[in-house]
């Protein structure tokens, strides 16, 4: 039987963009967190409407202050900066200094959290697309310490789309595939094929994101996307999860918490890899601050030092573990690489982490790949309740910039 759920979305056609995820670019910032008018589950992606608003946040692991000056950058869909200039994508000034900040309070590890709200009233953004917020340090203007990444959206087209486990490969069994329709009647675009470019993404990781796809077939103000085996995604399995809201005992997922002076550590419990489907309402890889007894999170949750195990009879070859998740800003660096213990049979790894609530997989990445395999640890299961979304961006003939001009996500339910 064929399952699957069909949602009404906005615009679209594929391209290649660039991965260009959230970067932290020196060892004492940790946290970042771009959200999306107050939604933590939300992609960082707001409209042109003043009511709508980013906050943006990190930690710096001291209680010293620093000047920090942040710049706005506008981006084409790949993520390449577009040339246009400040003028034309900006209503103010660019160069600010972020002027929120707050020491921690009562935790084992001294940080300071910086926070700004997009727009404010020294800049707001004008047109849509992509940006890249990077944040320096005045005495070093030229050294900066992170990239922070959103988009700004003009709703213009109109799209329906499925997920159905019975894909042309298989069915009901370790897949999902994608099939919409785009309808830009309505709205002038004189050659969509040329001028439309649209992104996939599952559960928001950039490493297996599908583009440069063609329509299957064309009527006047209608692409139609179905039977395209490059929209077949290995159906994974749910996260695994975590908490840590309290440093006095362990909660989800964790087997215990310890104090080694002058840091706290939790070791969670040991991981296997998964032979079949693992139901869990699972937050499709995000992570949230909390402290239970906080007044704020944001400057009374502590540090850990979190401990990951996977536990396998005999390491892999070809290729390494990774951890995956909000948390690692959908990134495969050697932070996030696991290591293998072959006395303890497992792979490991060690993060530094603000207490909360945070999803992880497992990841395998052949040597060679930047796409990260569900298969060896997570096993795929049609059964998964994955998270897609879908941006479209337009740049009509004689355009300098990517107009991003529809977006949705849908999710696969049984």
């Amino acid at each position: 039987m064929r399952t699957y759920i069909t949602i009404f979305l906005l615009s679209f056609t594929l391209f290649m963009a660039k991965a260009q995820r959230n970067e932290i670019l020196v060892p004492d910032v940790k946290t970042i967190q771009v959200i999306a008018n107050g939604d933590w589950m939300a992609p960082p992606i707001v409209s042109l409407n003043p009511e709508d608003y980013l906050e943006i946040s990190f930690d710096e692991l001291t209680h010293q202050y620093h000047r920090y000056i942040y710049k706005i950058t506008h981006c084409n869909a790949d993520w390449s900066p577009s040339g246009l200039s400040e003028i034309e994508y900006l209503n103010g000034f660019n160069n600010n200094t972020i002027d929120d900040y707050k020491n921690s309070f009562n935790t084992t590890m001294q940080y300071t959290h910086y926070k700004l709200f997009l727009p404010n009233d020294d800049v707001q953004i004008t047109a849509s697309g992509n940006y890249i917020l990077t944040v320096y340090d005045d005495n070093e203007n030229d050294k900066p310490i992170l990239n922070a990444c959103f988009s700004v959206i003009e709703k213009q087209v109109g799209v329906s789309a499925t997920v159905s486990s019975n894909t042309d490969i298989d069915t009901n069994a370790s897949h999902q595939q994608v099939s919409f329709n785009i309808n830009y009647s309505g709205y002038s675009i004189s050659n969509p094929f040329n001028e439309l470019k649209v992104q996939v993404f599952q559960n928001q990781r950039w490493d297996n994101m599908v583009t440069n796809i063609t329509p299957t077939y064309q009527s006047p103000g209608l692409l139609q996307y179905v039977h395209n085996q490059n929209l077949i995604f290995d159906a994974g399995n749910e996260y695994r999860r975590f908490e840590i809201t309290n440093v006095h005992y362990a909660t989800q997922g964790v087997d215990y918490i310890r104090f080694f002076d002058p840091y706290y550590h939790a070791v969670l419990f040991p991981d296997e890899a998964r032979r079949n489907y693992s139901f869990d309402v699972d937050q499709n890889g995000r992570f949230y601050i909390r402290y239970n007894l906080a007044e704020d999170n944001e400057t009374e949750a502590d540090y850990l030092f979190v401990h990951f195990t996977l536990d396998w009879e005999e390491p892999l070859t070809g290729g390494n573990f990774y951890l995956q998740g909000e948390f690692t800003n959908d990134r495969f660096i050697p932070s996030y690489k696991l290591t293998y213990n072959p006395e303890a049979h497992a792979y490991e790894s060690v993060q530094l982490l603000k207490q909360g609530a945070y999803n992880y997989m497992y990841l395998f990445v052949p040597d060679g790949s930047t796409k990260g395999e569900t298969g060896p640890a997570a096993g795929n299961f049609y059964e998964t309740e994955n998270e897609y979304m879908i941006l479209v961006y337009h740049r009509p003939f004689g355009g300098r910039y990517d107009k991003l001009v529809g977006m949705q996500t849908v999710k696969f339910q049984q």
